[in-house]
């Protein structure tokens, strides 16, 4: 009892891998490992999934439903950061993994450097694109000029925060890849914390509304960014392991082939995280057309979904890491187990999760301040999410295994079918046809279970084996 109350994510891990050991589908050792790397990634997504969840509850509170459609309608710009800077990310986490696994630490610095440099390459324009035309943007999704006012206010700060959001996805990859999640939970999870403080002085003690809400979030992200950036010239931070290798700041960034490695698996990863972004554009319009309050009550779930989604960002790092690393290390089988193995892991922690939101549906809705005619819809909606959340359970994690492997191009190939072939004709019926509300429900379902079958036949065929010798690392030492 006293080991679960210091570590109580751990532990559910933990006991879901004794469970499933018993029946032969897991192997203890490789749950613990999988254990001590997946929970700190966790903690961190609650954390900041939860700023996201309190911003929206937040403006919801201090200024009302528009408000909240107007920050919800701002989220896929904001997300174009995180489809450029995880599409970096997955190749960092890569090559550094693979690097780690085969002690080839010299190589690591200049992974690091040219995934910063592209990451800040590609994450400018959109920085000056939110800057210049916030009114316009949020134009394309909505006529409501309520909602386009607080959109683009909160937008155009937002913006500035782009390029810093992406550096911190690498700066956390590049651990994760040494089998450190400790770290980036610490200073990630930090700056989430201090991000829901700087928040709440904003919007409530200086009445700065939406705006309030921006400078909150691009304050938090410069920060973690230069803790990151501290952390591996240093070698370490407080309380945290140190750095396996040295990373020098003045030396080469733009290193062909290092950048071309990143490019190749990261293309299709930032295809993929852009087709959920990509699709949240026509997926709001389309709730919007069934209403203003619909439409706060999707946004609200959505919300309530990033937070269920959280162990995905465990488990799906855990595998990129751990199946990295054996890869490197050319054990190609123990990789394979890891795979599976984790995912069943991930199934497993992901009911529990779904079924304790389900039991709260009522209770979570009204945290965020939805209009009494919108609560129903906002429940059925976390019911629905609910069961969808468990293939997308599978997803996520055979995502982040293939990830590793330098398959990248099928999970985004999987991704786009269940969101344009699945997820928003459905959303479309419900919009325009007697299927109403069922056709979001629906949608939930297709944007995960598609992907989730896919992804798991993919990994399935084993011919992730030979893509991913092809980015092993060289026999010959670089210079870092």
């Amino acid at each position: 009892m006293a080991r679960f109350a210091r570590n109580p994510i751990r532990a559910i891990i933990v006991a879901a891998g004794l469970v499933l050991n018993r029946f032969g589908l897991v192997d203890c050792e490789r749950t613990r490992r999988t254990a001590d790397l997946a929970w700190p990634r966790i903690v961190t997504g609650i954390a900041r999934m939860s700023k996201n969840a309190v911003d929206v509850a937040m403006v919801g509170a201090a200024l009302g439903q528009f408000a909240i459609n107007g920050v919800g309608l701002a989220g896929p710009f904001w997300g174009l950061a995180f489809s450029l800077g995880g599409g970096v990310a997955a190749g960092t986490v890569a090559l550094v993994s693979q690097r780690y696994g085969a002690e080839r630490y010299d190589q690591m610095g200049q992974a690091i450097r040219s995934s910063a440099a592209l990451v800040v390459v590609l994450t400018l324009p959109v920085t000056a694109l939110f800057w210049l035309f916030p009114t316009e943007l949020i134009s394309l999704l909505t006529g409501d000029p309520r909602t386009i006012e607080y959109g683009s206010d909160y937008l155009k700060i937002l913006g500035l925060g782009v390029p810093f959001a992406g550096l911190n996805l690498i700066g956390s990859r590049v651990y994760i890849g040494v089998d450190d999640a400790w770290t980036p939970m610490v200073v990630r999870a930090g700056g989430a914390l201090a991000n829901i403080a700087i928040n709440a002085v904003l919007i409530f003690g200086l009445n700065m509304g939406v705006v309030g809400a921006a400078i909150g979030t691009v304050v938090s992200n410069a920060v973690v960014t230069t803790v990151f950036a501290g952390s591996l010239v240093v070698g370490r931070l407080p309380a945290t392991r140190a750095f396996p290798a040295e990373v020098a700041l003045v030396s080469r960034y733009f290193d062909r082939e290092t950048l071309s490695d990143l490019v190749t698996i990261g293309l299709p990863v930032a295809g993929r995280n852009s087709v959920w972004t990509v699709a949240r554009f026509p997926m709001l319009a389309i709730v919007g057309m069934i209403g203003p309050t619909v439409l706060a009550a999707y946004i609200v779930v959505r919300r309530i979904w990033g937070l269920m989604n959280t162990p995905g960002w465990g488990f799906g790092l855990a595998a990129s890491s751990l199946v990295g690393q054996e890869l490197g290390a050319e054990n190609e089988d123990t990789a394979e187990s890891y795979g599976i193995e984790i995912t069943r892991l991930a199934v497993a922690v992901y009911a529990l999760g779904a079924a304790l939101t389900a039991v709260f549906a009522t209770q979570l809705v009204q945290l965020f301040g939805v209009q009494s005619d919108g609560t129903a819809i906002a429940v059925g909606l976390i019911y629905a999410a609910s069961i969808a959340i468990l293939p997308q359970a599978v997803k996520a994690t055979i995502a982040g295994a293939l990830d590793a492997t330098g398959d990248t191009r099928w999970p985004f190939y999987s991704q786009a079918l269940g969101m344009f072939a699945g997820a928003i004709p459905l959303a479309y019926l419900g919009a325009t046809t007697p299927l109403g509300v069922w056709g979001l429900y629906l949608a939930f379902l297709a944007e995960s279970g598609i992907p989730a079958v896919i992804n798991y036949y993919r990994f399935a065929t084993g011919k992730w084996r030979a893509i991913s010798r092809e980015y092993r690392p060289d026999a010959a030492p670089a210079n870092d």
